[in-house]
Formats: structure tokens, sequence, C-alpha cells
């Protein structure tokens, strides 16, 4: 077939359109086109013969706008209005802000209210709103004229429709507060002179795995504190009794002590206080009378040359004591550390002062401090030589120095010369853990470890080098409430805790990563959950080989 023939056979453009486009086969959705939104008023008709058509004129956008039914069409937007007013948004944000305000206060002060906090630019606002509308610009009549055209508010979001015949304003709608205006947004439009829509109000969203912890976490604090009012309760009545029963005490404070109950425990339990109530009390006045008699009959001879040695080295301990803590480098707290050392070394020739008893008075210091105080003196500042009395201070220097003597009575043997006693309990470490965990001992011992290089100031110090403080007092709650806690019991404490870092000590491959492991453990984030674990493991132990010595010496051979 030749190009002609094709072209004669194939129908005109025209005739193929306009069969397409007849009505009858036109699409439902395009039959009816003027009812529906958005669509030409008037519907120009198809032309049949697209030749005769003449290209049509391009509309701009106000002509499209002006032909287009559109669905809102009642009213136009308020903010389409003010642009047409040409009102800056400077004069629009006070207004809007202030908005809020109308609900709760008079509404006939609140031009003076604008005018204060936007100048004289602001828009006042009266009940009569907005036919009664006072302005004092240009811009402001031109804002009230279009809000009676418009019937829409001065950009706050809401409409209102005004009859063009009426001449009386209708009644101010009912305003909620608007939602809480961000400063920074705020800011960023006002430089940018554009409005943002706040958004809707949406659907709380389910508690998530974060809050439903923190939930649990609470309920369980809540019951913990519950637990402690309870135990608090209990030890106070008990102890408030006519005698008390310091073995059922014991048993009672093994888990630990209440911090407002103690001070008064902690007396109790060292045999510094009377179990008889009506005692207590001139028992107090009469040891307190005592200790500064000794003060004042062997302080002034600290500088005598039998004595001098020995101040020298308390006078060199005492800034080392508690380093990192504020309250421990006031020279009022200083100077009570020097007298309750001095005198007890005075007092105990036999062994004298040692360096590490200047710790051991650390943590009867901070729990007789807490009779005065509310403050936890370890992490808060406190000045003790302006919020606490003369009296007071005297009275916690007293107590410390009874008390440490009565601790220092049991373990004395750990300072007197060569310090036998640290001796005995090193070795008897030794040959415990040896028992309990063979390859923790066997590791030790291939690197050359002794238990001397490390154990030696665990129990000279009691621990307390290891050990914050917080966990040192609640340790010393069994140790008191324990028979020989600070001599026997103590020994098992430090097998738990060298079993607590086994897994750590066996990663070491040499002699000085052992070492540093021992002397540097990471304990600062310990608390009373620790040391109860430490607790348990060595009441374990103290059961098992307390009652059974041989299970600590060597077999001896044959």
């Amino acid at each position: 077939m030749t190009d002609s023939g094709a072209r004669s056979a194939m129908p005109p453009p025209s005739e193929g359109l306009g069969r397409a486009m007849s009505p009858q086969r036109r699409p439902f959705w395009k039959r009816n086109a003027p009812k529906v939104p958005g669509r030409s008023v008037q519907a120009s008709p198809i032309r049949e013969n697209l030749k005769d058509q003449k290209p049509r004129k391009t509309l701009s956008f106000q002509d499209f706008e002006d032909n287009t039914s559109d669905a809102w069409d009642d009213a136009e937007d308020e903010i389409i209005a003010l642009s047409e007013a040409k009102l800056s948004f400077e004069n629009l944000l006070p207004v809007s802000v202030n908005h809020g305000k109308t609900a709760s206060t008079n509404q006939a002060s609140l031009p003076q209210r604008l005018e204060e906090v936007t100048g004289e630019n602001t828009v006042p606002v009266t009940g009569d709103f907005p036919s009664q509308q006072a302005s004092s610009t240009g811009k402001s009549e031109e804002v009230s004229s279009v809000s009676r055209q418009k019937g829409v508010g001065p950009g706050v979001g809401i409409r209102q429709s005004i009859p063009e015949d009426s001449n009386t304003a209708p009644a101010m709608p009912p305003v909620h507060p608007p939602p809480t205006v961000n400063t920074r947004h705020s800011e960023d439009t006002t430089e940018s002179g554009d409005w943002s829509v706040p958004q809707s109000e949406s659907r709380p969203n389910p508690p998530s795995r974060l809050s439903r912890q923190l939930g649990r976490a609470c309920s369980d604090d809540k019951s913990l504190s519950e637990r402690e009012g309870a135990k608090l309760k209990k030890v106070n009545e008990f102890i408030a009794g006519p005698n008390t029963d310091l073995d059922a005490l014991k048993k009672m404070v093994w888990s630990g002590v209440p911090r407002e109950a103690r001070p008064t425990v902690w007396k109790l339990l060292s045999n510094y206080l009377p179990a008889n109530v009506e005692r207590r009390c001139m028992m107090l006045e009469r040891k307190r009378e005592e200790y500064f008699r000794f003060v004042k009959q062997y302080y002034p001879s600290r500088t005598q040359d039998n004595h001098v040695e020995t101040w020298r080295q308390i006078h060199i301990d005492i800034p080392r004591t508690n380093p990192l803590i504020p309250l421990f480098q006031q020279k009022v707290i200083q100077e009570i550390y020097e007298r309750v050392l001095f005198i007890w070394a005075i007092r105990h020739p036999a062994s004298g002062y040692v360096q590490g008893i200047n710790d051991l008075v650390t943590p009867f210091f901070v729990v007789f401090l807490s009779e005065y105080t509310d403050l936890d003196v370890i992490t808060e500042d406190f000045d003790a030589s302006q919020n606490l009395e003369e009296k007071a201070l005297n009275s916690i220097e007293a107590d410390c120095f009874w008390c440490l003597s009565k601790l220092l009575d049991g373990i004395q043997d750990n300072y007197t010369f060569a310090q036998p006693g640290i001796q005995l309990k090193v070795n008897a470490l030794r040959e415990l853990v040896k028992r309990i965990d063979a390859p923790l001992h066997a590791h030790l011992e291939a690197h050359m470890v002794e238990y001397l290089q490390f154990a030696f100031r665990w129990m000279n110090n009691l621990l307390m080098r290891e050990l914050p403080l917080r966990c040192t007092i609640r340790l010393w709650d069994t140790y008191l409430a324990e028979p020989q806690g600070f001599s026997t019991f103590h020994l098992y404490v430090c097998a738990a805790f060298l079993i607590k870092w086994r897994k750590d000590l066996l990663r070491e491959r040499d002699f000085q990563g052992l070492m540093l492991h021992l002397q540097n453990l990471p304990t600062i984030h310990w608390g009373d959950d620790e040391i109860g674990l430490i607790l348990a493991e060595a009441y374990r132990l103290k059961y098992m080989f307390a009652d059974a010595p041989n299970h600590l010496n060597q077999k001896k051979p044959t």
C-alpha cells in the first residue's frame, strides 16, 4: 500500500476526536463538570472541528480563581485578609500571644496592658470586638475595616460570621488558652514574617519501655523507703526501752543500721553507752568530761622531746586523711583529729601511733556528726566552724575518742611492734584462699605475688583505702553487730573481697598487672548492694571454716 493510500484510509483527526468525545460516550465525571468543586462554572463546549479552534487565551491565576467555585468561598482565610490589609507580623504577634489571657482577666484593662507590652502600634482589644475596636494608627483602622468585611479576628485563628446589614457587634466567643509558644520559634517567625499554625493536639503516646522501667524503679524505691521506715521505727522502739538487749539489737542491725538511728546504735554496740536508758545521759557527760581532762593533761606535752616524733607523724598524716572530701581539709576538723590521735597514742604506749589509725577515726566522726545536721557531709560542702557550736564539736570529739579506743582494744596487736596481728591475719587469708579458690591462689603464686604485698593495707586500714566512705560505714554496721567483727570476721570479708575480682585477676599475665589491679580496685561506684553481697559471702565462708579451724592448717608431712 502506498503512502497516499494509507493517508486516504485513515479518518480525519477531527472526526475521530469528535466520535471519541461525543456526549453519549463522555465519562460520567465529565458530564456534570460544573457541579464538581474546582471545575469551571461555565464549561466551554467541545468543538467538533479542531481546525477552526482559535488559540485559547492564557488565563491568569486571578482569572482562574474568579471562574472557580470552591468549597471555601464562604469566608476567606484570616491570614489572606491580614495580608491584604498589609499588617506586619510585629503588630500581629503581641495580640496573638496575649489573646489567651482574655479568658481569665478583665477585658476592660487589657488595652492598657497591651500598650505597656507592645507600644503605640498595638491594636487594642475590647469586649465589643471587632465593631468597637479602637485604633491608634492607620494600619489599625485598615485591620478593623477588613475584620468587619471578612468577619475574621486579628490573626488568632477565630472566624466570625458578621451580617453586613447588622450594626450590632456579636458577642466575643469563648476563648481557650492557646498552646505554649516556643520562644525560639517566635523569634524566628518574627524575623521572617511567617506565621505557622499550631498543630492540633494528638493522642497521647503509649508508655515507652523506659517509662515502664522508671515506674518500676520508683515503685521499688518506694517499697524500699517503706521498709527502711519500718526498720527505723522498730530500732527506735527497741533502743528506747528501759534496758536494751544488745544481742537482739545486733541481730536486728546486722544487715544495716538506719541513718537516723546509727549514732546511738554505734555507741551502744561499742559499749560506750550503757544498755539502761536512765544512765545514758549521765554516762555521756562523765565520759566527755574525762576526755577533756586528758586533753588538758597530755596535749601540752606534744612538743616535748619524748613525744615530738609521735606528734610529727600525726601532723603529717592528718592532711592525707580523705583528701578528696573537703570536710576533712578544714582546720577545725584537723585539730580534732590531732587531739584524738595524740591522746590515744599517749595512753597506749605499747603501740603508740601507727600510720593507718588516722583512717579509723573517720567513720565515727561522720556518723556522730550526722546527729547535728541532715546534710550528707561526704558529698556536700559543710563548714563545721559556722554550722556547729563549740559544744557540739566537743561532744563529737569525745565520742570519737572513746569509740576508737573500744575498737582498737580488740585489734591492738595489729599496731604493736612488728605488727604481729596483721602478719597472722595475712597468712590466714592466704590459707583460706588456697582452700576456697585454688586456681586463683596458684595464679598469684605463679607470678610471684605475695599476699603481704596487697593484703597488709587491707588489714591495717580495715579496707578503708579500697572502699568509698559510704561503703565503709555500711561495712562497720555489720562489724559492730558481729562477734569479733573487726578482728575475726574481717578476715572472711577480705577473702570474699579478693574472690570478687578473680576473673579480672586471672586475665592478668604478669606481676605488674596483678599488683596494679589489686592496688586500684574499681569500687568508686559501689553502694550498699555490693557490700551486702560481700558480707553474705563472708558469712558463708565463716560458717564453713570458723568452726573447723583445721581446714586452715596445712597438713604436716608424715
